[in-house]
């Protein structure tokens, strides 16, 4: 019989980020603000992962992430399990997915584009989910994943 312990501590209430690539655990933290979040925030990295060698992992307590925080996470990895806790029990577990359009969350790479000079709601059109490309609605340029930047 082998011995189980807890590398992270459990929540009561709040979601948790599982089977974050490491190297992109802090990108995540970055696009989701979470230095500023006055919620107990627990992370992990370079865990032991049957799935994908190493892994980082977040828990958020009493913090349910939204649809645009849920999409943020997709652009960065879409490998990630969102669980949510309810009382320490698992209430709701979903593979995250990577949407086919994407609205004011993202910035235009293309430095002429009128979303970049007016007060205009950046919309792109998902392209390529394994390589993340957007393509802007207003001036057809692409991002990609090496030049996106969070709103």
């Amino acid at each position: 019989m082998s011995k189980k312990e807890l590398v992270v501590s459990a929540i009561k209430n709040g979601t948790v980020i599982d089977h974050i690539p490491a190297d992109k655990l802090f990108q995540i933290v970055r696009a989701l603000d979470l230095k500023d979040c006055s919620n107990q925030i627990l992370m992990g990295n370079n865990l032991t992962s049957r799935k994908l060698g190493i892994k980082g992992i977040i828990k958020c307590q009493d913090k349910f992430f939204e649809k645009e925080e849920i999409n943020k996470i997709a652009l960065i990895t879409s490998y990630v399990t969102l669980i949510t806790i309810r009382n320490y029990d698992v209430v709701k577990k979903i593979k995250i997915e990577i949407p086919d359009a994407i609205e004011g969350m993202v910035k235009c790479y293309n430095p002429n584009c009128i979303t970049n000079h007016e007060t205009v709601l950046q919309k792109f059109k998902v392209i390529d989910k394994k390589d993340i490309k957007l393509q802007c609605l207003y001036c057809q340029k692409i991002t990609k994943i090496e030049t996106l930047t969070f709103l």
